[in-house]
């Protein structure tokens, strides 16, 4: 199983982010743009991993301590250099101190677990495309966003074709 770690939108914010997808869309000649039910905020990648992993993953998140918090997305921005087709498009979320702390907190749980995670600066963010052809640059947005309550254990896999993310355990 190809497993990571995510918080799920409510259906005003994902209506908020496919606004945000579509006019990215709108403004580029070529992408692979994200699926609706695929927009998320992942927090922790584990990879493939087995049945016994997968309890690992459970247990570090059922021992991650947090209160609900405010998860704000304030600007739709890029990684990749110029303007070709190797750019990944992204809204972007405020580094809170809530959700950083969160997404430390569980990533260390992991990490004692045995999980090998990526060791880059956490940055925040949901994918709205992929090798995205445009010649947009980043621009800022009317901040909008929840309340984070809840994360999920994601399954991804492709689905007669069709990148899928499942959730297979929440708290």
């Amino acid at each position: 199983m190809r497993l990571f770690i995510a918080i799920n939108f409510n259906d005003e914010t994902r209506a908020r982010l496919l606004s945000l997808r579509d006019e990215l869309r709108a403004r580029s000649s070529h992408g692979n743009f994200s699926a609706p039910e695929n927009l998320h905020l992942t927090l922790a990648f584990l990879g493939e991993c087995n049945d016994k992993q997968a309890a690992s993953a459970k247990a570090a998140m059922d021992a991650v301590g947090f209160a609900p918090f405010p998860a704000t997305i304030e600007k739709v921005g890029r990684f990749g250099r110029g303007r070709g087709s190797s750019a990944i498009w992204w809204a972007g979320l405020n580094e809170s101190p809530p959700l950083l702390a969160l997404q430390r907190d569980l990533s260390d749980r992991l990490a004692a677990a045995g999980f090998e995670l990526d060791q880059r600066k956490y940055s925040p963010h949901i994918t709205l495309g992929r090798e995205v052809d445009t010649a947009a640059s980043p621009w800022g947005i009317e901040p909008f966003g929840e309340t984070v309550s809840g994360i999920a254990l994601m399954k991804s896999e492709r689905v007669n074709g069709k990148l899928t993310y499942t959730a297979i355990y929440s708290r």
